[in-house]
Parts: C-alpha cells; sequence; structure tokens
C-alpha cells in the first residue's frame, strides 16, 4: 500500500522517501526546521570570524613585515636603530617574522635528516657525526663565511642580508630539534614496530602512523625550546658584523645591540617588555595548541587526567572556514600516504642482486666518506699552516679546554638542578600547563641583557672574569635539559608509575630503577643539544661589552668572536675546527655511549 505525504504536487511515495537521502527526508518530514537548519549550515560561526580574522591579520602582517626586502641595502645604512619604544612594534614583527621562517625550515630539516640518519645505518654514521659538528660551530661562524655569500645571491639587496639573519637563526634552532626526532625514531617500541610489519605498512604509512606520533612530544617541547633559545643569538644574527661588513637589520636583537652600546637601560627594559609579548604570542598562537593537539599522540591517558587545552586549537576544530581551506591539503596528504602494495607481493622472478653487494656497497661508502674526511682535513690544516704557526694552534686548545672545563662544570650543577624540577613538572600536567610560558620567558631572556648587571658587579666588586663570566654561558642553554626533561617525564607510560607506587618505590630507588631509565633518551639529548648550546653560547659570554667597559675572559669563544670582529679568517677557521674537535670528542665519549645505554634500557635492538 502507497501512502502520500504532504498536499499537492510533487508527491512523494514512503518507498521512494525511504530510498532518499538523510537530508531529503528531513525536509519532507520536517520542512521548517531543515530549512533553519539548512540557514544556519551558511552562516560563519563565531570560530569562523575568529579564524578568519586572524588569517587575514596574519598575512596583512607578513607583507607588511617583508615589505623592505627588495629595497637596496643601502637603505639599511642611512637609517640607525630608533631606540623609542613607539618603533618596538615594527622591530618585534621583523624579528618574529625570521624566527618564524627559520623555525619551518629547522622543522623540515629535522624530520627529513634525522629521519634518514635513524634508518639507515650507513648514513647514520656519516650523518649523526655531521650533526656534532653543526651543532658545534658557532653562529659567527656561520655567519663569518655564510654572509658573502647570500649577500652574493641577491647583490645590494636588503633580501640577502635577511636571509643570512634567518639562516643564523636556522642554526640556533635545527640542531636540538633534529636529535630529538633522532632519538625518538632510534627507540621506538619493539611492539609497535612489530604491530606495524604485520600491517605490512609501507615507510610513508609507517612515518605517519608510529613514527611521527612517538616523535611528536620531544619534537613539541624541543621547537618551544628553539625558538626559546634562539632569542639568545637574535642579536648577533641581526646586528653583523663581519670584519669590515656591518649590517644591521630592524629587529629587537638590533634594538638590544644599539640599546648595549649606547648603555640605555631604559631601552633594554622596553625591549625586554616586548620580547615577554611577543613569546607569549607564540606561546597562546602556536605552541599551547600543539602541546594540547599532541596529547593524542600519546601512548596512554591515565583516567581523570587534566588535558591541555586551548582556545586555538578549539577554533581550528570547529571552523568550517578552516576546515573548507584545509581540504585540498588533507585529500593530496591522504593520496601520497595511501598504503602501496608490499614488495613481498610483487610478481616473482625479479632480478636478485648478488650476495656480495651489501659488503661492496659499504666498502665503497666507507671509502668515499673516509677520502672526503681526509681531504677535508687536509684543506684545512694546509689553510691554517699556511697562515698561523703551531705555536697559534696550541693557544687555541689551550683556550678550547678552558672552555671545556666550564662547560663540564656548567652542565653538571644545571643537571642537578633542572632534572628534578623537569621531572615534578612533567609528571603534573596542570604544573606544566602554567610553568610552560614561564619556562620559555626564562629560556628566551637573552644572556646580553645580563651583560649591564655582570659587567658592573666584576668591575665594582674586583672579580675575576674567568669564572664569573662563565655563568653566562649556561643561562641562554641549560633550558635544553628542563624542556627534554619535562617531555620526557610527560610521556612516561601511567602503568609504569602505578607499578612503582604498588611496590612502594621511594626515594634513590625510585630514581634508580623507574624514573632515570624512562627519561634517559630525552636526558641525553637536552645534555647533549645543552652541552653543544654552551659551547656556542661561550662566543657570547666569554667577551662581554657595557659602553666603553669590556670584560673579557680566557676561552675559545672570545678567541672566535675577536677574529670575527676582526676578519681574521684563518683564526676564525682554526678556532671553529678546535671546537668542532672538542664538541664531536665530547661526544664520541659521552653521549654515544649513553644513547646506546638508553637504547638498550628502552628494549630497541639493533
Amino acid at each position: 500500500m502507497e501512502s502520500w505525504i504532504g498536499g499537492g504536487d510533487p508527491k512523494i511515495t514512503l518507498k521512494e522517501l525511504a530510498e532518499a537521502p538523510a537530508v531529503v527526508r528531513r525536509i519532507v518530514t520536517h520542512p521548517y526546521l531543515a530549512v533553519r537548519g539548512i540557514a544556519r549550515g551558511n552562516l560563519p560561526s563565531p570560530w569562523d570570524i575568529v579564524a578568519f580574522a586572524l588569517l587575514f591579520g596574519t598575512l596583512v602582517l607578513i607583507t607588511v613585515g617583508t615589505k623592505q626586502f627588495g629595497a637596496p641595502l643601502s637603505a639599511l645604512e642611512k637609517t640607525s636603530v630608533d631606540l623609542s619604544p613607539s618603533a618596538l612594534p615594527y622591530y618585534a614583527l621583523r624579528t618574529t617574522l625570521r624566527m618564524g621562517a627559520a623555525m619551518v625550515l629547522s622543522l623540515v630539516f629535522s624530520i627529513g635528516y634525522a629521519g634518514l640518519a635513524a634508518k639507515s645505518q650507513r648514513a647514520e654514521r656519516i650523518m649523526i657525526p655531521i650533526l656534532d659538528i653543526l651543532q658545534s660551530v658557532p653562529v659567527l661562524g656561520f655567519l663569518t663565511f655564510l654572509v658573502p655569500f647570500f649577500l652574493g645571491l641577491f647583490p645590494g639587496k636588503v633580501l640577502g642580508a635577511e636571509l643570512a639573519a634567518v639562516f643564523a637563526i636556522f642554526t640556533a634552532q635545527a640542531w636540538n630539534m633534529a636529535f630529538s626526532v633522532y632519538q625518538s625514531l632510534r627507540t621506538l617500541p619493539p611492539d609497535l614496530v612489530e604491530a606495524c610489519k604485520s600491517l605490512r605498512f609501507g615507510p610513508l604509512q609507517r612515518f605517519r602512523r608510529l613514527e611521527l606520533p612517538f616523535a611528536m612530544p620531544g619534537l613539541i617541547w624541543n621547537m618551544m625550546m628553539s625558538m626559546s633559545g634562539a632569542w639568545f643569538f637574535v642579536v648577533a644574527s641581526e646586528a653583523i658584523t663581519v670584519g669590515n661588513t656591518s649590517i644591521t637589520l630592524p629587529g629587537i636583537g638590533s634594538y638590544v645591540a644599539t640599546a648595549i652600546a649606547d648603555k640605555n637601560l631604559g631601552a633594554i627594559g622596553w625591549a625586554i617588555a616586548a620580547m615577554l609579548i611577543v613569546i607569549l604570542l607564540y606561546d597562546q598562537l602556536l605552541f599551547r595548541p600543539l602541546i594540547a593537539w599532541g596529547e593524542k599522540f600519546r601512548a596512554d591517558n591515565e583516567p581523570g587526567q587534566v588535558q591541555p587545552e586551548s582556545w586555538v586549537l578549539r577554533m581550528l576544530q570547529r571552523s568550517r572556514f578552516v576546515a573548507f581551506l584545509w581540504q585540498p591539503t588533507e585529500t593530496a596528504i591522504n593520496a601520497v600516504l595511501r598504503p602501496r602494495r608490499p614488495l613481498a607481493a610483487q610478481a616473482e622472478g625479479g632480478f636478485a642482486l648478488p650476495p656480495w653487494t651489501p659488503l661492496a656497497l659499504d666498502i665503497a661508502w666507507y671509502g668515499v666518506v673516509v677520502l672526503a674526511a681526509a681531504y677535508g682535513a687536509w684543506q684545512t690544516v694546509s689553510y691554517i699552516s699556511h697562515s698561523l704557526g703551531l705555536g697559534e694552534v696550541g693557544h687555541a686548545v689551550l683556550l678550547g679546554l678552558a672552555t671545556m672545563v666550564r662547560v663540564i662544570l656548567l652542565v653538571a650543577i644545571a643537571s642537578l638542578l633542572w632534572v628534578p624540577i623537569g621531572v615534578s613538572i612533567g609528571l603534573r600536567p596542570r604544573l606544566a600547563a602554567m610553568a610552560q610560558p614561564v619556562a620559555q620567558f626564562l629560556a628566551a631572556f637573552p644572556a646580553n641583557l645580563l651583560f649591564p648587571v655582570a659587567v658592573a658587579v666584576i668591575v665594582r666588586f674586583h672579580l675575576h672574569p674567568d669564572i664569573w663570566l662563565s655563568p653566562l654561558m649556561i643561562f641562554g642553554t641549560q633550558w635544553y635539559i628542563l624542556f627534554n626533561v619535562i617531555a620526557g617525564a610527560s610521556v612516561f607510560p601511567h602503568d609504569l608509575r602505578d607499578a612503582a607506587d604498588n611496590l612502594h618505590l621511594r626515594g634513590w630507588l625510585w630514581w634508580k630503577r623507574v624514573m632515570i631509565p624512562g627519561i634517559l633518551p630525552y636526558y641525553v639529548t637536552g645534555a647533549m643539544t645543552a652541552a653543544g648550546g654552551c659551547w656556542n653560547a661561550s662566543i657570547v659570554s666569554e667577551i662581554v661589552s657595557w659602553g666603553d667597559t669590556h670584560l673579557q675572559a680566557h676561552g675559545l669563544g672570545a678567541y672566535i668572536t675577536q677574529a670575527t670582529n676582526d676578519g681574521d679568517y684563518p683564526r676564525v677557521v682554526l678556532g671553529v675546527a678546535i671546537m668542532s674537535l672538542f664538541v664531536v670528542g665530547f661526544n664520541r665519549v659521552l653521549w654515544r655511549p649513553l644513547y646506546s645505554t638508553a637504547e638498550r634500557l628502552a628494549g630497541v635492538e639493533e
């Protein structure tokens, strides 16, 4: 029997209605509600309005901040740094854009470089030592040789100087992020790896479903540390002085450099306030949403645990405008990462390599590596020997030993201080949410702003610069330890914590049996990057100025800084080479064995 719904034409039978889409059934049965729902669906929600405003405002700010890129380089020489507070918003915008561009480059580099190093044993044996060397090269070392390169790419244009500054900031951000991803990929849980093999995931599927999610918590905290740590070197990146070349780019770093040179304490105070505002904006618009989003990558979640929240993440999830813009990108990603047919399922009878092929590849690969290393070493030695004598090399080595003693003592003190604090914060999500912006600001606080205090105290009390300038080295790098320990403690499995509580493990036994093995991979990453950063920080901490007063400690950092300011390229090369040898040797003697121990404790098999 057919029954009719509605009056007049057209008429719909119950059978046709049952086969119709849900939206049609709703229109027929509840016309008023359906029309009202469609009308509401077409209207923008408050989240759409906020998302559109943020996106449009970001595009406007990028346009304003990049407007000067095509201007001639001489325009910078004609315009001096304005120390009035009204100039700080524009300077903060320029610095923020440079740091954001460097962060994007660092993220791409870290995932690609660390992924290749973790998956290929051949690549690992050359790429990780190279990463050790790169993190040991100070920012001034990169600027000395890359400023002419970037200026040559865009002759006479501001864009060349901007690229040099972005790359310098990149060198202050990328290495610890790469080490974090490498450490995560090397300590993947074996049961999850076996599950991926059982599901026949291809390389891209495994990367999307396992490797990137597992690396995400540590990577997010290291991104925060990189962004904050870059403030430590932003002065050297924006106020570039290499020999006879001096370039001052508009930014908070150049503002601070000018304020220090003019002994303007008021301007330094305004710079600190501008930094605080920028850090809070980064926290609200970038890092807090990332932390809240990264919670879904946790291996387990404690019942009743307080989850971090972010209004930006809520906006992105609820805005139809954002969903509309993201849809093409998501479609492309899904198309690329669609599971492929496994190699084992390919047709049989394919070409099989001879059994001696792996050995031949190893011999060829390591032969090329040894030849390249020998050639590079020979070129470096030849360049230095033609310009400097053995006495200068011995002098640089002694200065390197002095800096090494400072690094060892400072990293040990920072570890004793920040490991317990980091564990306490990481195990308490509510405390972590409150401590995060404070830690970001402290990590971002440049040691340069402490120069007036350090110089005044040392001069007033006739203290020895070799001792009392040393704390400036660790001030900007100790946070690598804190942030990595927080990341490790925040992902520590709750079932292991519950087991330790049931066994009544307390005090040192709890640290020895439970927490230290759990956070060791993260601590090693933090301590190693802190040590490398400490070497890097020596270039701005072993020689400080406040107006006409200059203090200098004996060390390799001061040696490189002085050579850079004098344009003495042979001594710059010598100083950078000696620093790289110290850092690589220290990593091989201490940090690599600790990495192996951390992997063994995590149950990772070679």
